[in-house]
């Protein structure tokens, strides 16, 4: 039914209709997806995404995870690097009662906390922000206040890429949202992604595109 719908009338109408059916597929598997995780999506675990950060945390350090959600960036990275320091920091307390009850290593806290209003005490010597820039209106500002409040030497960044599929430039030509969270206020393009990093004072040390997503290692400028 569906196929013979999408042959009926303009085809940018039924590109619209399609990909609201995409959408919503979509959403379905990720919900079921979770469920088949036990509570986590299984790409934490499918794509090694957790890796990225596990690596670039210099040894004894203090890590700020912000906008950890349940906590799973910030859990493995306590696992897999005893040596180090590791606090969670999220606005939801729902959210952190649920990473709570999950496995705490003794180097890790979760807190609540908004960190566009402040964060836990520094120094930080690396600040993680996984998925959590996308959602933030005034990157440049919130980026250059996480500068100066957590003293950090380091920030690991994720943020999901535009130019992940041709589909996100078609969506944007037929006047249809491409975001993949409607709480997102852009998805970067690499181009947005690197003027965004400068005007904050970040220099980029290191960025790659996987999964359709950036990743970048990041310093202050000197």
């Amino acid at each position: 039914m569906l196929l013979l719908e999408s042959r009926i009338g303009p085809a940018n109408m039924s590109l619209r209709h399609l990909f609201q059916v995409q959408d919503d597929i979509d959403r379905l598997f990720s919900e079921r997806a979770t469920n088949y995780g036990g509570g986590v999506n299984p790409k934490h675990r499918l794509t090694s995404y957790h890796d990225f950060f596990v690596e670039r945390v210099p040894d004894g350090a203090r890590v700020l995870d912000i906008g950890c959600g349940i906590g799973e960036v910030a859990r493995t990275i306590a696992q897999r690097r005893p040596d180090v320091s590791v606090v969670g920091v999220d606005s939801d307390p729902a959210i952190l009662a649920k990473g709570r009850r999950r496995a705490m290593p003794g180097n890790l806290r979760l807190i609540e906390g908004d960190a566009t209003r402040g964060l836990p005490d520094g120094p930080w010597d690396v600040v993680v922000l996984s998925n959590v820039l996308e959602h933030i209106e005034d990157r440049s500002k919130f980026l250059q206040s996480i500068r100066k409040q957590a003293c950090t030497a380091r920030m690991l960044i994720r943020v999901p890429l535009f130019e992940r599929h041709w589909h996100m430039p078609l969506r944007k030509e037929l006047g249809i949202d491409f975001r993949s969270d409607p709480t997102h206020y852009i998805e970067h393009s690499l181009a947005e992604f690197d003027d965004e990093m400068a005007q904050a004072g970040l220099r980029i040390v290191e960025r790659k595109t996987l999964w359709g997503e950036i990743w970048a290692n990041c310093e202050q400028m000197e």
